[in-house]
């Protein structure tokens, strides 16, 4: 990677050069501080004072240019304010449509300011950052909470931005008076809910939402997703989103994850006497419905691969793989057939487009709107999973059509069946296949250079920040401003072992995070239909109210997390706390007295799956903003790898329930347990190591 100090230099507007933070001043003397301290010729107490001096320096420095430059743009805001009153006296469209671009210029210089701004934070995060772990402290802390909380502060000019929020409200306001010229006379203060179609606005609205440091709902969801942003976004790539993004197509995408997820758990309930049903042992459910999973892993690759030259083919023949794999599965009733059964499931994994639907989300979305899309994603699946379940247990009922058989087993692959008909007839007609990025490129290109300067200012800090999370063992060399920065670090990896390869240590744990979770949650849901029959004596129908119920707790968790929690604590803390939590609820599950009760079953299972879902919600969250960037595009990209550590977790857990299953029913609760519990402590004890060197 190329070091921070460089960028930071590649990226400083030239005449405020003198202005920004001397990151590799500061780092330079970190590591003097360091030797001197080995040498004895310097205490600890005069480190601290000498370095808490030298950034109150450098952040007056910081903030005193701020406050001029936001001088200057009121001042000519405030001009324009008397041009517009003289306008309402004599209106004169062409002085309008002046006016209206002379705020916009402002408006473009407001966002060279809040790059100014993001870009200076980012620097004085990384140093913080780097000087707690050169010496041990927890100086960050101290600096922060002595110099935010003073009421002289300085430091909140630059990480709350305060007073640029009133400026991009006077040129939002201005520029919607004079739209509102054309017929309407309301403000934005009177229709807030209408949102300026304004460029310049968009884009000062996403600096400011990049500048603000804390977590909310929505950005939680979006980061659950997984849907990794590029790094350096250019002024074209930004048009090429525009042109390539149809909202229906979105909606089209939304839809196969939420099918797809239906798809998935529909079944759960009634495997095991569909299995039964057909001559085989009620555990073989394990392998039931771990064989959409198996084929997952396969078609992961080729649909991320395959969405690299189309979206709208791999959709199709994910429908129509779809639909053939539930007829197959319906039909393995009446033919009284294990293998067609395993293999209408297969069919049924090998037709998962979710790398398809990620990947619409990354590469056509545009950036404004991606957050929600990937927010949708999420929610999409969660609903999913909690409709599936919810749906077999509506399915009690027998008949047969023409020696069609159509019960509480077969149901499902066909109702399943006629939903991806549907799907495919809507896909048809309504999907939009996206221009190829070198069409858009080739076509006609209005920015000029200051709007490709005013973008590069805008978008250049997702760099940055993706970079602030990386380990500082990549960018810890020095920069002698005599190096170019490698075009390798931006190409995407071409093969599954180059992109683990690009995995740092951390990452390989928060993937054995996943990992655990996956499979933790699939022993949990895939065995409860056979674990609940054997000890309680549960129907099909409570089964699948019991899944519901557990689904239908994944979008309030994330709400409680994403809105409350993540501003409370941190990612870190909350991630090691979830993992406690998912231990106490695999633990609280075993069966280790005589009787077996129905509320140590559902609470210890509720424990452990609400724990689970904060823990992947954050978990996900961590690995999107610390995953290198050439994992953020390409086949072997950062979903690909989440989903196939997924995936695998949840084949190798329901091979587990198979497997348990011929030592007997009696066992296959500890037996399948067991190894979500070891898998457990490892990865608490790989999250305590590397969180501990890493801070």
């Amino acid at each position: 990677m190329v070091a921070f100090g460089k960028k930071l230099k590649d990226r400083q507007i030239q005449e405020w050069q003198g202005y920004y933070i001397n990151y590799k001043l500061m780092k330079k003397k970190v590591k003097q501080y360091g030797n001197q301290i080995k040498a004895g010729a310097l205490d600890r107490r005069h480190v601290l004072k000498d370095f808490s001096r030298m950034l109150d320096n450098q952040i007056e420095r910081i903030v005193l240019f701020l406050l001029e430059q936001q001088g200057v743009l009121a001042s000519r805001i405030s001009e324009l304010n008397k041009q517009q009153d003289s306008l309402q006296e004599q209106p004169d469209i062409s002085k309008i449509t002046e006016l209206r671009e002379a705020y916009r210029d402002v408006g473009r210089d407001l966002l060279k300011l809040l790059f100014f701004v993001e870009i200076n934070a980012i620097g004085l995060r990384k140093i913080l950052k780097k000087f707690d772990k050169r010496f041990g402290y927890k100086f960050t802390d101290y600096y922060v909470k002595t110099r935010a909380n003073h009421p002289y502060s300085q430091l909140q000019q630059v990480f709350k931005h305060v007073g640029l929020g009133a400026v991009v409200g006077a040129i939002s306001r201005n520029l919607a008076d004079l739209q509102d010229r054309q017929g309407s006379y309301l403000s934005i203060y009177d229709q807030p809910s209408l949102p300026l179609q304004d460029s310049v606005v968009d884009s000062m609205k996403a600096a400011v939402d990049r500048l603000s440091n804390s977590t909310n709902f929505l950005n939680f969801l979006a980061q659950h997703a997984l849907i990794m942003q590029e790094e350096f976004p250019t002024p074209v790539e930004e048009q090429v989103d525009d042109q390539r993004y149809h909202f229906m197509s979105l909606l089209l995408n939304l839809a196969n994850t939420f099918l797809y997820m239906v798809n998935t758990y529909i079944i759960v309930p009634t495997a095991d006497n569909y299995s039964m049903s057909l001559g085989a042992a009620a555990t073989v459910c394990g392998i039931v419905i771990g064989a959409m999973a198996v084929a997952q892993i396969f078609s992961s690759v080729y649909f991320s691969a395959w969405s690299n030259r189309s979206y709208f083919r791999p959709l199709v023949f994910s429908s129509i793989a779809l639909f053939v794999g539930n007829v197959m599965y319906a039909l393995a009733y009446d033919l009284n057939s294990i293998p067609v059964l395993l293999i209408g499931r297969l069919c049924c994994g090998l037709g998962s487009a979710r790398a398809v639907n990620r990947r619409y989300i990354s590469d056509c979305v545009p950036l404004r709107i991606r957050m929600q899309a990937s927010a949708g994603f999420v929610s999409a699946s969660a609903l999913g999973m909690a409709c599936g379940p919810a749906l077999a247990g509506l399915l009690q009922t027998n008949f047969q059509i023409y020696k069609l058989t159509f019960n509480q087993d077969t149901l499902p692959g066909w109702l399943m069946a006629f939903a991806w008909l549907i799907y495919l007839i809507w896909l048809w007609i309504s999907f939009r296949e996206p221009a190829n990025e070198t069409e858009v490129n080739n076509g006609p290109q209005e920015s000029n250079s200051e709007n490709d300067a005013l973008e590069k200012g805008v978008t250049q800090p997702l760099l940055l920040k993706a970079e602030e999370n990386q380990h500082d063992g990549e960018n810890d060399q020095e920069y002698d401003g005599s190096e170019e920065a490698p075009e390798e670090s931006r190409k995407p990896a071409n093969s599954i072992a180059e992109a683990y390869r690009l995995l740092t240590p951390s990452v390989k744990v928060q993937l054995l995070i996943y990992f655990m979770l996956k499979y933790a949650m699939e022993i949990l849901l895939s065995e409860s239909s056979v674990v609940t029959s054997y000890y309680f004596g549960w129907s099909t129908g409570t089964v699948a109210i019991f899944l519901a119920c557990l689904g239908l707790t994944v979008l309030p968790i994330n709400v409680v997390v994403g809105s409350y929690i993540s501003n409370m604590f941190e990612d870190r803390q909350i991630l090691l706390a979830s993992e406690i939590m998912v231990f106490l609820g695999i633990l609280g599950s075993f069966h280790v007295v005589i009787s077996y009760s129905v509320p140590q079953y559902v609470i210890s299972g509720l424990i452990m799956f609400v724990a689970a879902e904060v823990l992947e919600g954050v978990n996900l969250s961590l690995l999107s903003r610390v995953m290198s960037s050439r994992l953020s595009r390409g086949t072997y990209n950062g979903g690909l790898l989440s989903t196939e550590a997924g995936t695998i977790a949840r084949v190798i857990a329901d091979v587990t329930i198979t497997l348990a299953g011929y030592l007997g029913q009696s066992t296959l609760l500890n037996v399948t347990l067991l190894p979500s519990l070891l898998i457990c402590v490892a990865s608490i004890v790989a999250t305590c190591y590397t969180y501990n060197s890493l801070y």
